[in-house]
């Protein structure tokens, strides 16, 4: 007989409520490291900030999705994870550092789409690049 954590739908089940959660807790760390409310320019209607936030939960995901493929268990995969999402809040600040001509926050705000664009793909391309490095 199997144990109650082996069966596939309780496994799925717990892969999907840490994934989710853990999904909820980065944006709320992405949230503190910005200078606006994402979620207030989001209900203004700032199609900027609502890519950038979207590529970061793409990101997060996806990372998640790398780590659920290559770990047997939802510690594992946690674990990995974890570590993918520090990475992915380091190219955030990359991305910062790297336009030394005008602050990414403040462009956001703006609803400058092209950095809106530009910081979706980032999030999305690096998770790839995160994703790929996750093992066993």
């Amino acid at each position: 007989m199997q144990s109650f954590w082996d069966i596939s739908y309780v496994e799925t089940v717990s892969f999907y409520v840490v994934a989710v959660i853990s999904i909820l807790l980065s944006l709320a760390v992405f949230e503190l490291v910005t200078s606006y409310s994402n979620w207030e320019q989001i209900r203004k209607g700032n199609l900027s900030v609502a890519m950038a936030t979207g590529g970061k939960v793409f990101g997060i995901a996806n990372i998640f999705r790398f780590s659920i493929a290559h770990n047997d268990t939802v510690w594992q995969a946690l674990q990995w994870s974890g570590l993918g999402l520090l990475l992915l809040l380091a190219a955030y600040f990359i991305f910062e550092f790297l336009t030394p001509h005008f602050k990414v926050d403040q462009q956001l705000e703006k609803d400058n789409r092209a950095v809106g664009l530009i910081a979706m793909c980032l999030s999305i391309g690096t998770s790839f690049v995160i994703g790929a490095s996750i093992m066993v």
